[in-house]
């Protein structure tokens, strides 16, 4: 999958704190490898009901970002936990809440990956995501809450790639095209750091949800198409690589002017997760 599950970490909520001996686990888990082939579309992502939690075709390095709430870059792991792949189906405690699935998910992966790992700050050159006193996007209106369930799911057709982030947001991507309905901007600044050269914060000071589109010029979109599968942890070849080379990682904040949002280079210390220790096999379910 070109796009995928963009916007994971923060569609999901907070970062989770480290795991407390108390804290909630899953009623039972099934864990088994995913195939080799990728699955059908829209079947890739998660979805998380009152009483079950499934993932599907996700990275051990997806897993992690998800647990502790950070991105793939803040995870400092062996290679070989970006491309390790696994279907996970969860039943929820009665009485826990879908919030609480990230550390039922970090309490999993140290139960049966034996995950040990510990947190540092590491200085990164960053974009923080500012708006300028042009922004004039109003917040669109909150949709009615519909049954609680929660899914993050990839589709794509004759428009593009479209990511359901679950609670009425999403993301659509082609055309050279970059188009967001109902997010926040900690999800846009989240999916927006796939498609550039730096993480991206958000600093914006905005709240509400927002429809964003962002126009490229093909060559452009070209670019960030190749960044968003570099960051997915997609093997491409040395050709698709050198275009990097000769592109220009403006365009995307030059595109953003143009809605009164600016990409600001900084630099920030960020928490990273450093992984001690990982099982590749998990234990028996």
């Amino acid at each position: 999958m070109l796009i995928r599950l963009l916007a994971l970490v923060v569609s999901l909520g907070v970062a989770a704190p480290l795991l407390a001996q108390d804290a909630p686990r899953f009623e039972v888990a099934s864990v088994k490898p995913s195939g080799d082939q990728p699955p059908t579309p829209g079947t890739a992502g998660l979805r998380i009901t009152e009483r079950q939690a499934r993932f599907t075709y996700l990275s051990l390095k997806d897993y992690i970002g998800m647990a502790y709430g950070v991105q793939v870059y803040q995870i400092v792991a062996p290679e070989w936990i970006a491309s390790t792949r696994f279907e996970i189906i969860a039943t929820i405690p009665e009485g826990q809440q879908a919030k609480d699935v990230t550390k039922m998910m970090a309490a999993l992966l140290e139960d049966r990956f034996h995950l040990k790992s510990h947190r540092e700050q590491k200085e990164f050159g960053v974009y923080a995501l500012e708006a300028s006193p042009a922004f004039k996007l109003e917040p669109v209106p909150p949709d009615a809450p519909v049954d609680g369930a929660f899914s993050v799911t990839s589709t794509s057709g004759p428009a593009g790639a479209v990511v359901d982030l679950g609670q009425g947001a999403s993301l659509t991507v082609g055309n050279n095209r970059i188009e967001f309905k109902k997010v926040a901007m900690a999800q846009v600044a989240a999916i927006l750091e796939r498609f550039v050269d730096r993480p991206v914060v958000d600093q914006t000071t905005l709240a509400g949800r927002f429809n964003i589109s962002i126009e490229l010029m093909p060559e452009d979109f070209q670019a960030a198409m190749i960044r968003s599968a570099v960051a997915a942890g997609v093997s491409l070849p040395a050709a698709a690589l050198h275009l990097l080379d000769t592109a220009s990682p403006a365009a995307v904040p030059d595109a953003l002017k143009a809605l009164g949002l600016a990409l600001a280079a900084r630099r920030a210390p960020l928490e990273v997760v450093v992984i001690d220790s990982i099982d590749r096999t998990p234990t028996e379910n």
